[in-house]
């Protein structure tokens, strides 16, 4: 009959407004978008709408945003951090449950969801040994970052297990294609025999395979290349296309609207840290080893 319900009368019939915050300090939203579409996708069937805020790192900005929320009456928070190391605790600054993505809480009874960086080496070391592959290098991001140490860990452990280790020491540097080209033609202009390259990030990996060609080197048939985030736009348009780790972001925006809806129906969840596993996605840049 055409009949709408009053959302404002329902919000004060059930105590529920039907919004929810998310802030983010990730600036391109590589994390922060799929994070959301996937929150979207959680709350979809119960009609829950999500205010998208960009705190840009810094912490006034972030405070603003926070009260902003808190003064539309959501019905709770779900942040998401640009790193995936622990970041300072909101909780306590806000009447409604909160939720952690990406980046977990410092407080230990807090909700939060998080990726497995360790498990995400060890996939791309076990996947270049499968393929026959022995001089393995290393081109990492910015040492500072719990992913770039963690991730480093795992190819490690990876190639141990199978009495290997890398061809030369893991290099640290930025998360950007300059870095990954000028590592890379230190790397090839020096003594190591290298037969397969991980870098660090989906970005590192684009100057790694410029880098790479510019010498004259066929990718994989000469060097394999495989890296971290599967970030889209870069993966798909290298070329060749890249094998990279997926982090599942989808799923972990849509697991941190499923705990936050648990939360907010009561008791939170037993288990505060939930890890979501990676998966190793395989293109052309190693698929041809």
């Amino acid at each position: 009959m055409g009949f709408t319900p009053n959302v404002l009368a329902q919000s004060m019939h059930s105590r529920r407004t039907g919004t929810v915050g998310l802030i983010t300090d990730d600036l391109e939203g590589r994390f922060s978008l799929p994070i959301l579409m996937g929150a979207e996708d959680a709350f979809g069937a119960h009609r829950t709408s999500v205010f998208l805020c960009d705190g840009r790192g810094d912490p006034i900005r972030e405070s603003h945003h926070l009260k902003a929320l808190i003064g539309r009456d959501v019905d709770g928070l779900i942040v998401v951090g640009a790193r995936p190391d622990a970041r300072a605790s909101l909780s306590h600054q806000v009447p409604v449950p909160v939720v952690y993505a990406y980046a977990p809480s410092q407080n230990p009874n807090d909700l939060s969801v998080v990726t497995d960086n360790v498990q995400a080496g060890k996939l791309v070391g076990d996947h270049l040994v499968a393929l026959g592959i022995r001089h393995i290098v290393h081109i990492a991001g910015d040492a500072t970052y719990s992913a770039a140490q963690e991730r480093h860990r795992g190819v490690v452990e990876a190639l141990r297990a199978h009495d290997l280790s890398l061809a030369s020491p893991t290099m640290f540097g930025s998360w950007t294609e300059t870095w990954g080209r000028a590592a890379t033609r230190s790397l090839l202009e020096g003594s190591a025999d290298v037969d397969a390259i991980i870098a660090g990030s989906d970005r590192i990996a684009r100057g790694v395979l410029e880098a790479a060609q510019q010498r004259g080197l066929r990718i994989p048939e000469d060097i394999a290349v495989a890296s971290f985030d599967n970030w889209e736009p870069l993966v798909s348009g290298a070329q060749p296309p890249l094998t990279s780790v997926d982090f599942g972001f989808k799923l972990i925006g849509r697991r941190a609207a499923q705990l936050l809806s648990q939360a907010l129906d009561g008791p939170p969840p037993a288990h505060l840290v939930e890890t979501v596993g990676p998966r190793l996605v395989i293109r052309e840049s190693s698929a041809g080893a």
